[in-house]
């Protein structure tokens, strides 16, 4: 980290996709009493994290990463919390028999209230307002007064935050996240499918793997894995308004965290190498990861690299691919060679929600599910080809019964989005299409185990 880094030095940098705060001392005010609050997460956490990263990053272990598009302040309930919580658990599992290896759990949680817009105002009936850029800065609602960003919501959402993750440590260390409870995790409108059929037959392997480790001597009471669960959080670091004051200095080693959340990342609209929020992000010692579009051509990733992680650590970033399902087998192997060439130690995830965004005939902005797979397909195929490892996903999805994803195996047409389509931003993928997209991994990590010891004996011969 450069000494001429601080919290605050992102201020003397351009920046993009910021909200213009009237009452600037109002907005003061609440950013002195963010920077006296609790931290949300520790830097030590933080550091546990980079380690399984760097598992990742080697291949020993793969990321899921999944939660909201954006949360919201009406939504915010504890069943909400619970469903989406037991959705992640039943993909790790599911990716945990395909896989073989250590599934790292990372939520789109506990701090994503923060969207990009493509524009900064919206024009409905011949009135123009300012864009909605998630419930920490404007309301939803197309009035002036909603739509005019408000300090107090930064509060707001800190307070959101803090009972999220009150809860989500709850159910990862107090005994929910227990693998005896595979067949509790089954979510009812899942459970009456063919994949939910598919999970119960998973869930009775599992319990007779359990029943011969407990023979063994392996239990709940002998091995805490068992019983519990490492779950992390993570959001865009977008509204440095917020970011700052809660970034402090870890008296364990001295440096910086921001310790909103353990994981940050920055958005392929914001990861202008001069800009403020690699600025912010360099200085910070969270893992830290950043989007790539179709746009980012080798030479300008490289020099984001060496800005975000000069040091090449291992586990320090990842680099989370949004091409879109029609642009991947060409935007992507170019950057997989540069980051060969260079030597530079990063970790590739597919986030194959944002590049497959089209708006249905019924006017709803959707996410075909044919797409958001192809585009999975194609990233694990490319990463075969290229002898380099695809070590996650990263997508958008609630435990919520929604229509808002088109296709699966539940058949959403167009006309079936507008029966339960909830979200305040982007179309998530709900619970049965979120397990399909788990047992296509897990096919595709199992296909890779089963032919790595024949490449390796060929190898030998």
């Amino acid at each position: 980290m450069a000494d001429s880094w601080a919290p605050d030095s992102w201020r003397d940098k351009p920046i993009r996709q910021v909200p213009v705060y009237e009452d600037i001392e109002r907005l003061a005010e609440i950013s002195a009493q963010l920077r006296t609050s609790p931290p949300l997460v520790f830097a030590g956490e933080a550091r546990k994290l980079k380690r399984t990263l760097g598992d990742v990053c080697e291949g020993k272990a793969f990321l899921l990463q999944g939660g909201d598009c954006a949360e919201s302040f009406a939504e915010f309930h504890p069943d909400n919390i619970r469903d989406t919580f037991r959705v992640l658990l039943q993909m790790a599992v599911v990716l945990t028999f395909g896989a073989a290896s250590p599934i790292v759990k990372v939520g789109r949680l506990a701090g994503q209230f923060v969207k990009p817009r493509s524009a900064p105002t919206e024009t409905i009936n011949g009135v123009t307002l300012e864009s909605y850029r998630g419930d920490m800065v404007n309301g939803m609602e197309f009035t002036e007064q909603a739509r005019k960003p408000d300090p107090e919501r930064l509060l707001r959402g800190y307070n959101q935050a803090a009972a999220t993750l009150n809860l989500l440590r709850a159910f990862a260390q107090g005994g929910y996240a227990d693998l005896h409870k595979v067949h509790q995790w089954n979510l009812s409108f899942v459970a009456d499918s063919p994949l939910g059929e598919r999970y119960q037959d998973l869930a009775d392997r599992l319990d007779e793997t359990l029943a011969f480790m407990a023979a063994c001597g392996l239990t709940q009471e002998t091995t805490p894995q068992i019983r519990e669960t490492d779950f992390y959080t993570s959001h865009e670091a977008l509204l440095l308004e917020y970011e700052e004051p809660m970034t402090r200095i870890d008296s364990t080693s001295g440096d910086w965290y921001d310790t909103s959340a353990h994981l940050l990342w920055i958005g392929d609209r914001t990861r202008q190498p001069d800009g403020a929020h690699v600025e912010f992000a360099r200085g910070i010692s969270n893992p830290l990861a950043f989007k790539v579009g179709p746009s980012l051509d080798p030479d300008e990733m490289l020099k984001l690299i060496d800005i975000l992680n000069p040091g090449n650590e291992v586990g320090r970033l990842t680099v989370i691919v949004r091409m879109g399902a029609d642009n991947i087998e060409k935007g992507l192997p170019p950057l997989i060679r540069a980051v060969e060439r260079e030597g530079k130690r990063v970790v590739w995830v597919s986030d194959p929600m944002h590049g497959n965004t089209i708006k249905s005939s019924t006017g709803f902005k959707t996410r075909p599910v044919d797409s958001i797979l192809s585009e999975v397909r194609g990233f694990f195929g490319i990463h075969k080809a290229e002898g380099t490892y695809a070590g996650g996903v990263h997508f958008e999805m609630t435990g919520q019964d929604v229509t808002e994803c088109t296709g699966g195996a539940q058949a959403i047409g167009d006309d079936d989005l507008s029966n339960r389509y909830h979200t305040h931003c982007d179309p998530r993928l709900n619970a049965q299409q979120s397990l399909e997209l788990a047992f296509l991994l897990a096919e595709t990590l199992k296909g890779a185990r089963i032919q790595e010891p024949v490449k390796k004996a060929a190898a030998r011969s």
